[in-house]
């Protein structure tokens, strides 16, 4: 877990545990699922940031540029003055032969994406950021997961993009909707494929001072 902070903000340490208000910097349906199944209380602060990849970027990279960036312009866009309050950001991406799939730009790129992963494994990344209302606390962290896919026809990836399922996701598919269906085994977290790694993201909150 990476920690970069200027100063211990306050709160920060086991004495200063306590209730934090949370703020969903994503207008992610999904995101904001898993955070009310897992029973946390949140606000959503969509946060709109510049998702191209820049030259030769790592992967790794690029979703913890994403997540931090996002995160900041939530705070940034209405100035939170309650110092235990926290914002979220995440960027998930799916990884194939070294090239980054984010969201297709049309259904020929979808129909690309899908051909790229039938049969094989691949990689889906997820950076998280936790960004203190201070300003001067916050943690990047990555989560990492392998995806087992199945062949598929070209007839069944037609029959999936007629769904409309593909497009505004990662890879051009979703692992909790009809694109499960595709998916043989996994390696990592359910819900990092799903653009939320909860447990990482728990252990992040709890070193910032969280507490139920």
């Amino acid at each position: 877990m990476a920690l970069a902070t200027t100063a211990p903000g306050p709160g920060h340490g086991s004495e200063g545990r306590g209730t934090m208000k949370l703020i969903l910097a994503s207008e992610s349906p999904r995101r904001a699922e898993i955070l009310r199944n897992a029973g946390f209380r949140f606000e959503v602060r969509p946060a709109n940031a510049d998702e191209a990849p820049l030259p030769d970027e790592p992967a790794e990279n690029y979703v913890r540029r994403l997540a931090e960036e996002k995160a900041k312009i939530a705070a940034q866009s209405a100035p939170l003055n309650n110092q235990r309050c926290v914002v979220i950001g995440a960027d998930t991406t799916v990884v194939v032969d070294n090239e980054i799939l984010g969201k297709p730009a049309d259904a020929a790129d979808a129909r690309r994406m899908l051909r790229l992963l039938s049969g094989r494994t691949h990689e889906v990344l997820t950076g998280v950021a936790l960004v203190r209302a201070s300003g001067n606390l916050h943690v990047v962290d990555l989560e990492r997961t392998l995806v087992f896919f199945l062949p598929l026809s070209d007839r069944q990836i037609a029959d999936y993009i007629a769904t409309g399922e593909p497009f505004g996701k990662a890879g051009a598919y979703g692992i909790q909707g009809i694109g499960g269906r595709f998916i043989s085994r996994l390696e990592g977290d359910y819900f990092n494929v799903m653009g939320l790694p909860l447990s990482k993201l728990w252990q992040m909150l709890r070193s910032l001072g969280w507490a139920e």
